[in-house]
């Protein structure tokens, strides 16, 4: 047991790193917690929400230590808008994550990851772009836009960051670091009311969340503080990103591929 629970913080240490930079980490507590651990889905799924706010939580301290939130007002309003939208939708889809199976969302997962994977690789500056200010977006698109991944994240919570920063990076124009900054604002606001719900339901494992809290607020922390300062953190990041997203693409279909192998 004790060897599980030094597996599983290690684990968290990495999901903290690779959210902060990227995302899906959720992808590696998930499996950590279901797969090794032997919680049930549901009880997974909220137990999961404990590290991802801690994850949240010393990111958004990292950031903020790191002088990111340093931002012109148009530029803070636009953020702050995003964090309003988004954790509305997460609102809605933490409702359906209590009434719903998740293997439907799962299978358009899949599916998503490979269009996610394209889109990345086919003009791989656009993610490295550094604009001078971020589009503005109408509400028209804004608001679908950014209410339908607060449906996601607070539904399964794994992916969202990886379709978080497309909207950021590619629609909106953020440079990659700054889209993790609002994606880890965002995050944490929406989480705060997932893990109340959650813990409300009977849904976590407090001791197991509790380790993983610590590994993600480490990871999440040292990594923020990294991405603020270091010239290539957004090359980094974007290298991060495609072997996240590949990992989970292995992963969502190793079924099917240990079939044709077989």
């Amino acid at each position: 047991m004790m060897t599980d629970y030094l597996i599983a913080l290690a684990g968290a240490l990495l999901a903290g790193c690779v959210n902060t930079l990227s995302g899906n980490g959720s992808a590696i507590t998930l499996t950590i917690l279901m797969e090794l651990l032997g919680l049930p889905p549901d009880v997974a799924n909220g137990t999961n929400r404990v590290g991802v706010l801690g994850n949240g939580a010393a990111a958004t301290y990292g950031f903020y230590r790191g002088d990111r939130f340093k931002l012109p007002a148009e530029r803070q309003r636009g953020m702050w808008r995003i964090v309003i939208i988004t954790t509305l939708g997460a609102i809605l889809g933490i409702y359906w994550s209590l009434i719903i199976s998740n293997e439907g969302f799962r299978q358009v997962f899949r599916y998503l990851l490979i269009v996610m994977l394209v889109v990345i690789l086919v003009k791989p500056k656009r993610w490295l772009v550094v604009p001078k200010s971020p589009r503005q977006l109408s509400a028209w698109l804004s608001v679908p836009l950014f209410f339908a991944i607060g449906v996601y994240g607070g539904f399964i919570q794994m992916g969202m960051g990886v379709f978080f920063l497309a909207i950021m990076v590619l629609i909106a124009r953020y440079d990659i670091i700054q889209g993790n900054v609002v994606k880890a604002i965002v995050v944490t606001v929406y989480t705060i009311l997932a893990v109340a719900i959650f813990a409300w339901r009977g849904l976590i494992s407090w001791e197991i969340g509790a380790l993983m809290a610590a590994g993600q607020m480490i990871g999440g922390y040292l990594t923020a503080k990294f991405a603020s300062t270091h010239p290539k953190a957004g090359l980094y990041a974007y290298r991060l990103l495609i072997v996240v997203i590949i990992a989970a693409i292995l992963k969502a279909f190793w079924g099917e591929i240990g079939g044709m192998l077989g």
